[in-house]
């Protein structure tokens, strides 16, 4: 038996009831019975069904008074119902007939024929997603596990209930799924199932890159990256998936100096950021702050290995790999590649003598972003050598404080300088020009360098000295203060 929560069990009667009348005997299959057993939460549920998976899930819906919605797919034979929990919480429901498949060499389409719960159940991916809750009848809730699932599920092992090669050629993205519940759960694949995704791996071709990057996102998103992304190296995916990443790795010696392989030192940041935030993108960020680094790469003869610019190479890479990835082209992306451009200044911060002006064009570079940035730096370091640690760890904590104190007095944050070119084209009686530039920079400049004060009438002051000292009249000089 599977111990169920009373509104989890409310649910499955609803299902079971409804299974019972339409005489079509119900499982619940997969991730939701594997978590249950791991202690994981889990409100998505897939039933499978002897029979037609939208009808049934047509009569569960009719024993709701909300009456869900069902969606429904006929191509697929597939219906999903959503029902809001009594705390609020959405369960999502998703029924199926079951069924057996059969594929072409080239394509991931299946041909689909009705078939019992024993065939239905050995076409699924891992043993640990063929675990079922039994629905019927006198067997309500009762365990159903006849491939092993709950050993693999105990010793932490991954492993496919057919001949690996066989799922993968079936379906391809099962190979990222592998590599994706090794991370999520810190588990092993099984030494055959490995072996073969390295066989089978540039089969990976024919997936579509929105459901590559999806699996993706789970595998950043899960404990520890580095354990799917370096599954992912070591299998040959990801040379297929995300070249650019891949050729961080390595590393390289001239006159006996060599440079850090990029890539392990990446997967130290990555796992740095996931250990203090749950933000995708930042995570993203740290995947791409150094990923120029591999074309910036020189050999300075007396100096050694330098990445000069690879910050403004990487910022400019960012929109390229997101649109070649499928992530969203959008407000994420900006931040992302804004990260990716200034991850080096809060260090260089730290290796000179700072002064306030280099620390307001970082707070107005940045603007809310700060916080994260800073994340994103503390993470960067990833020196074995504590003492040395221990020092970055402290200029950064002064850094920090320096940044506070700026932002008290100043407060430059998401900062617009007070005089803008309208203003200037307006005051002067000029169209759009060089000169209107200029003389905003010139304030713009004089603000952040601490030369006037950020406000108004200041700025407006200097505003005037700069046309004045350009040869430019204002045609209604102002008397005193503006």
């Amino acid at each position: 038996m599977i111990e169920l929560t009373e509104e989890e069990s409310g649910l499955c009667k609803k299902i079971s009831e409804a299974a019972l009348e339409l005489g079509m005997p119900a499982r619940v299959i997969g991730g939701y019975v594997r978590d249950k057993l791991l202690g994981r939460a889990n409100k998505d549920l897939d039933i499978v069904c002897v029979g037609d998976g939208i009808k049934l899930a047509e009569r569960v819906a009719s024993k709701f008074a909300s009456r869900p919605k069902v969606n429904f797919f006929k191509n697929f034979g597939t219906a999903q119902i959503r029902i809001i929990s009594e705390d609020g919480y959405p369960y999502e429901v998703e029924f199926v007939g079951a069924r057996r498949e059969s594929y072409h060499p080239e394509s991931r389409k299946p041909d689909v024929a009705p078939a019992g719960f024993e065939e239905d159940m050995m076409r699924r991916d891992f043993t640990i997603n063929t675990l079922a809750l039994d629905l019927t009848g006198d067997n309500f809730g009762q365990l159903i596990d006849v491939l092993g699932g709950v050993a693999d599920l105990n010793e932490g092992i991954i492993r496919t209930p057919l001949p690996p090669d066989q799922t993968f050629i079936d379906d391809p993205l099962r190979m990222m799924r592998a590599i994706r519940f090794a991370s999520q759960l810190q588990f092993k694949i099984h030494h055959d199932t490995w072996h073969s995704i390295k066989r089978t791996a540039g089969r990976i071709k024919i997936i579509s890159q929105e459901r590559i990057i999806d699996e993706i996102n789970k595998i950043v998103l899960s404990p520890r990256p580095s354990v799917g992304f370096k599954l992912l190296f070591d299998c040959g995916l990801l040379h297929i998936i995300f070249p650019q990443m891949s050729a961080l790795a390595g590393t390289e010696y001239i006159d006996g100096k060599g440079h850090k392989d990029n890539f392990y030192h990446t997967l130290e940041v990555l796992d740095n950021v996931s250990g203090k935030s749950d933000n995708l993108w930042l995570r993203w960020a740290a995947i791409l702050h150094d990923i120029a680094k591999p074309v910036t790469k020189r050999f300075e003869p007396g100096n050694g290995w330098t990445f000069h610019g690879h910050e403004v190479v990487g910022g400019r890479m960012v929109p390229k790999i997101f649109a070649q990835l499928k992530l969203p082209q959008n407000e994420n992306m900006r931040f992302v590649r804004k990260m990716v451009e200034l991850h080096l200044r809060p260090i260089s911060l730290t290796k000179e003598n700072i002064t306030d002006s280099a620390i307001r064009r970082l707070l107005v570079d940045a603007g809310d972003d700060i916080e994260s940035l800073m994340q994103l730096c503390k993470a960067d370091i990833t020196t074995k050598n504590r003492q040395k640690m221990q020092q970055y760890l402290a200029n950064f904590e002064w850094v920090e404080q320096r940044l506070k104190e700026v932002e008290a007095s100043d407060h430059l944050r998401n900062w617009q300088p007070p005089i803008t070119g309208q203003i200037i084209m307006e005051e002067f009686g000029l169209s759009p020009s060089r000169e209107v530039g200029h003389i905003k920079t010139a304030v713009r400049e004089a603000i952040l360098d601490g030369v006037i004060p950020n406000q108004y009438e200041e700025a407006f002051r200097f505003m005037l000295k700069v046309a004045e000292e350009m040869g430019i009249k204002h045609p209604n000089p102002p008397s005193g203060n503006s």
